[in-house]
């Protein structure tokens, strides 16, 4: 029985921990590059259909919501989840902002993940489910990083 505790408890504190990762994205680019120039990082913006598209749900599920991606985005990206759900409000101005970025970039489906500089130069673009889970959407970022 107090194997059982402690094994819940730990489960409790690592939710705790991805809980707290996946509430410090960001939904303002512009704050989101400010902080990327201060802190020498690249910007991710996740185009998600969050209450809605099953393959972006997933996305969250198998990468974003991991311990090894929180460790792995808290040095190296800042990240901005720009968002098109179907039943959950978005403010106007965010929406506007994520209207004009999908234009930007270019995106057609969801998800789409583009990483960027400070500067706002495409380092790299992923349309579609990546799987694999945080190993595979940071060694594809790696890659581009060493390439860009």
């Amino acid at each position: 029985m107090k194997k059982i505790i402690v094994t819940l408890l730990a489960c409790w504190a690592a939710f705790q921990v991805v809980a707290a990762e996946k509430t410090g994205w960001e939904t303002d680019l512009a704050k989101a590059q400010a902080q990327a120039k201060k802190e020498n990082k690249l910007v991710l913006l996740d185009f998600t259909g969050s209450d809605w598209c099953g393959w972006c749900i997933k996305l969250d599920h198998e990468t974003f919501s991991k311990p090894e991606w929180a460790a792995y985005a808290k040095k190296n990206l800042v990240l901005v989840e720009v968002d098109f759900p179907r039943s959950k409000e978005l403010s106007d101005a965010v929406k506007k902002q994520n209207e004009a970025l999908q234009k930007k970039y270019k995106v057609e489906g969801f998800p789409t993940i583009v990483v960027i500089d400070a500067n706002g130069k495409t380092v790299w673009t992923k349309e579609g489910y990546l799987g694999g889970g945080p190993k595979a959407m940071i060694d594809e970022i790696e890659k581009s990083k060493k390439k860009a």
